[in-house]
């Protein structure tokens, strides 16, 4: 009743709605809910097999496709450029429209409704599936993020931590759907996300900075929600290996999951009834605000006229402009997109998450194939698969969370937890290269974890370091390094060497590669070469990212946010003013 009273009438009830639905609150479980359609390419584990099964394809083939579809994943630029000159709708209608055209046609390949395409139309249409996600990354990701730039690593992890829920959240959903019928999982992740996409076409916009006391109370709330639908998931698949579930507890158990999933627009419904109770507050006269803001203001020196200037001046420099290159602005200012792809930080980072994440994604890629090498069941393959899209999630949140916190607390370089995550991904290739019982499942878990704190370490000390100015863009170069680590390490490594040591089974059985239509590798021995391989590799990239710690460790014992504090704070002291004129204006009318 109270609540009711507070937002008045009919017609109060529907102002409320629409403040409701506009409001930066509403925003981020919407935010939330596109990012989770966004990792359906994490996936690609549990229905790879199908596809090799339906169109004959051996081991590098497969490989290839799951290259391309890693290229479409990371390649994101486009998205970025598109973002720079459009509004954010028209950015996520565009990755809808391609997310359903791309999968859709997989789909149809595999059941069999069109002829056999050849390769390179499959790598082209997982190609273009699998790039809609940078569409929504864009969309959503980067919008939220400019919108609260001070808790922009908190922001980052609960983002990419739904990216990373996406893969065991959308199991679920195809086991109620569908069944056990993997093929299927292909459409759900094909119409499923665009329809989200579409709904909030109009919700997710960019909106003016400004501070707010219970940002990070939001926050660690929306926090709290996710984890526990995460510990949820895992328990779900966890007594899913353990018991046989009929298509009646799969039903209930998504339901469950959509409950829990909707539930940061509880919170956001919430907070936009406080603020309702705030805007029926008396505010202060206009003239009295003025006054006092007037009272604090100094006059500006002409030196401040010049700043003016040359700051005007760099605001009119288009992000394609490739003057002014080498003599690039300090770290946390807004570079130029030439400035930071060819400023020595880019380039360092560059070439160690080409490493790390071409390693995690590699892993992910083919941990359905590891598990039938190494004896694992069918439906015990997909649970790994599920469990390393929940550690992602974990990886994601805790990492944005801790990062953050340690780095406003203790001065901690963001870029030191980027070493000690490529090390621990070494430790999980390690488990693979020298197997023992279950140790699918715990690699999974380290991988995961690791690849989903990689991602939101790289993309917040992309923002830390060059600005968000042109972050749309930025964002997006960023990721580049993903699929070509992960096509040289999964196509010419473990891809190579997995053919070659089941074309040497085959020869054990006086069987020739023309005889078989499906080429498979079963022991030990099939993996062991490429994962002390890949281990290695991100032992190096450990090494290489510890001199990115050492060149901003200066950086980030200052104060990163200071920037953004005097921003915000001229965004707050614009809207006092507009409350107190609406507000005077009110008295005037009842007067």
């Amino acid at each position: 009743m109270g609540d009711a009273a507070t937002v008045g009438g009919g017609g109060g009830c529907c102002r409320f709605a629409w403040q409701v639905l506009r409001g930066g609150w509403f925003m981020i479980p919407a935010a939330f809910l596109v990012m989770a359609g966004a990792g359906a390419t994490y996936l690609y584990g549990v229905y790879s097999k199908d596809i090799k099964a339906r169109l004959g394809y051996d081991q590098s083939t497969l490989n290839l496709l799951a290259s391309m579809k890693d290229l479409g994943a990371n390649v994101g630029i486009p998205a970025g450029l598109l973002a720079e000159v459009a509004p954010t709708w028209v950015v996520l209608l565009v990755g809808s429209i391609m997310n359903f055209g791309g999968y859709f046609l997989i789909w149809l390949a595999v059941v069999g409704k069109i002829p056999k395409p050849a390769v390179w139309h499959m790598c082209m249409y997982i190609c273009l599936g699998a790039n809609s996600q940078n569409f929504s990354n864009t969309g959503a990701l980067v919008t939220c993020v400019k919108n609260f730039p001070e808790a922009r690593g908190m922001m980052l992890g609960l983002m990419k931590g739904f990216v990373g829920l996406s893969g065991a959240l959308f199991t679920q959903l195809y086991y109620a759907i569908y069944g056990n019928d993997s093929t299927s999982m292909i459409l759900l992740i094909g119409w499923l996300p665009s329809v989200i996409s579409i709904v909030f076409l109009t919700t997710l916009r960019p909106m003016k900075a400004s501070t707010h006391p219970r940002v990070l109370n939001v926050l660690y709330q929306n926090m709290y929600v996710t984890v526990a639908l995460a510990a949820f998931l895992m328990g779900l698949i966890i007594a899913q290996k353990q018991v046989q579930f009929s298509q009646t507890a799969y039903i209930g158990s998504a339901i469950a999951v959509i409950v829990l999933i909707l539930l940061p627009f509880g919170i956001a419904v919430r907070e936009e009834l406080l603020v309702w109770r705030e805007k029926k507050q008396p505010v202060a006269a206009p003239t009295d605000i003025v006054i006092a803001k007037e009272s604090m203001t100094l006059p500006e020196s002409p030196q401040t006229d010049t700043q003016k200037e040359k700051e005007g001046a760099k605001e009119e420099m288009p992000c394609y402009s490739c003057t002014n290159v080498c003599n690039k602005p300090s770290r946390g200012e807004d570079y130029s997109i030439f400035q930071a792809l060819l400023s020595t930080d880019m380039i360092i980072m560059f070439v160690a998450m080409c490493c790390g994440l071409g390693c995690n994604l590699t892993t992910m890629n083919n941990l359905g194939q590891i598990g039938e090498s190494l004896g694992y069941k069918k439906n015990t393959i997909g649970i790994s698969v599920s469990l390393a899209s929940i550690w992602g999630f974990f990886g994601r949140v805790f990492t944005g969370f801790i990062s953050e916190t340690l780095l406003l607390k203790k001065k901690v370089p963001r870029t030191l937890f980027m070493t000690i995550f490529l090390l621990l991904s070494a430790v999980g290739q390690l488990m693979i290269a020298f197997p023992f019982p279950n140790s699918v499942y715990i690699a999974s878990l380290v991988v995961g974890f690791s690849h989903g704190a990689q991602l939101t370490l790289v993309f917040t000390v992309v923002s830390e370091l060059f600005g968000l100015k042109y972050y749309s863009t930025l964002f997006n170069c960023g990721q580049l390094s993903a699929p070509l680590g992960s096509y040289v390490l999964s196509v010419l490594v473990v891809g190579k060497l997995y053919d070659r040591e089941a074309v040497k089974q085959l020869g054990q059985k006086s069987m020739k590669r023309s005889m078989t239509e499906e080429l498979t590798c079963i022991g030990t021995k099939c993996y062991k070469i490429s994962y002390l391989i890949l281990a290695c590799t991100n032992v190096f990239a450990a090494f290489v990212s510890l001199i990115l710690v050492c060149r901003t460790r200066k950086f980030y014992s200052g104060d990163i946010y200071k920037k953004f504090r005097g921003e915000t704070e001229k965004n707050e002291n614009e809207k006092e003013k507009e409350m107190a004129v609406t507000a005077g204006t009110r008295k005037q009318q009842e007067d």
